[in-house]
């Protein structure tokens, strides 16, 4: 009588747990096809997009256009919310606290994700964000005032060479891209070029174009204006290629300086943990906008270079990025003995 009691007991134990497997199965099952479903319907709200700056630059253009461009793709409105402060970093935490569901972006960049982390420790680049879209972004720009006797680089060269006190040149503040681009300039020269660190590219573009300033490295849509009036002469530019718009002015790459080489990058991020079927669906429709004739015609006005990546070789590229400029960031950052 007791063999035969707990042998029903452990059958009905057995029974028990296999039904609880099943419900837990089903459950599983219906919570991953719920997910399943909510991706493949998302968005039914509207989505909001951080611009970790102030209105007005590069990152605001970029974000606005293609905000514009998903909530015509995907009939949700995409409210834009200008969060600036500490070079990116404010905005761009906000939305890695927030939930993975592509509800909340963020207009991320050079700026906010490679330089700024170096010495603010607010969020680790790569292991708080879901890289998903690469945008576009200006190269970096080498001016100088016209009025200056400097005709090209090489010139620039044997015209500070020739100067005891050596040249000062301007950028939009220590730690910039701009500002890094410049070092790798000096530091490939060794040249005695004295930086003049700006609140921003408008003040520093104001005191070149009055010839306060004689040269400057700055991103090319800041100096553009300047350079097709006359007033300031485009040197070099950090594109891979000539740009269309100037196509007598070399790149970096040309004149002997590989290193120079790269754009002030702009992109679309999210929170860590995004389902990859929503990135891959974020990151075509990004990629599709960016193909749009009246897109590509304001990139081209705004001298903006776009790269089509994956999601994959986005994240490898801002893995990359990080590599190749926190020694230089650190560099600058320690106290000059």
């Amino acid at each position: 009588m007791h063999h035969s009691s707990k042998a029903k007991r452990l059958t009905l134990s057995r029974r028990t747990f296999c039904e609880a497997c099943c419900l837990l199965a089903a459950g599983g099952a219906l919570s991953f096809q719920q997910s399943a479903h909510a991706q493949a319907d998302w968005p039914t709200k509207p989505i909001h997009l951080v611009i970790p700056y102030a209105p007005g630059g590069s990152a605001d253009t970029l974000g606005r256009l293609i905000g514009k461009h998903l909530s015509e793709a995907f009939k949700q409105p995409v409210v834009i919310e200008n969060k600036a402060g500490a070079g990116g970093l404010i905005g761009s935490e906000a939305v890695a606290k927030a939930p993975p569901d592509g509800y909340t972006l963020v207009v991320s960049g050079i700026g906010s994700h490679v330089i700024a982390p170096v010495e603010n420790k607010k969020f680790d680049p790569m292991k708080d964000f879901t890289h998903i879209a690469l945008l576009a972004g200006p190269p970096v720009a080498m001016v100088v005032n016209s009025e200056q006797p400097i005709k090209d680089v090489k010139g620039f060269i044997q015209y500070v060479s020739s100067q005891p006190q050596g040249i000062s040149w301007a950028s939009p503040g220590t730690g910039t891209h701009a500002h890094l681009f410049g070092e790798a300039f000096r530091t490939a020269t060794r040249l005695n070029m004295v930086h003049i660190s700006y609140k921003g590219a408008g003040a520093a573009v104001t005191d070149v174009v009055g010839n306060q300033v004689p040269a400057a490295f700055m991103t090319l849509s800041s100096a553009n204006a300047h350079v097709d009036s006359g007033k300031l002469r485009l040197l070099a530019v950090t594109s891979e290629k000539r740009l269309p718009q100037y196509p007598n002015v070399p790149t970096f790459a040309e004149l002997g300086y590989p290193a120079l080489t790269g754009i002030t990058w702009f992109a679309i991020s999210g929170p860590a943990g995004m389902p990859p079927a929503l990135v891959n669906k974020i990151n075509a429709e990004v990629r599709r906008g960016l193909k749009t004739p009246d897109v590509r015609k304001r990139l081209e006005f705004e001298s903006m270079i776009t790269t089509d990546y994956d999601p994959a070789a986005f994240t490898k590229y801002v893995a990359a990025e990080i590599e190749r400029w926190t020694p230089m960031i650190r560099s600058i950052a320690k106290p000059k003995k």
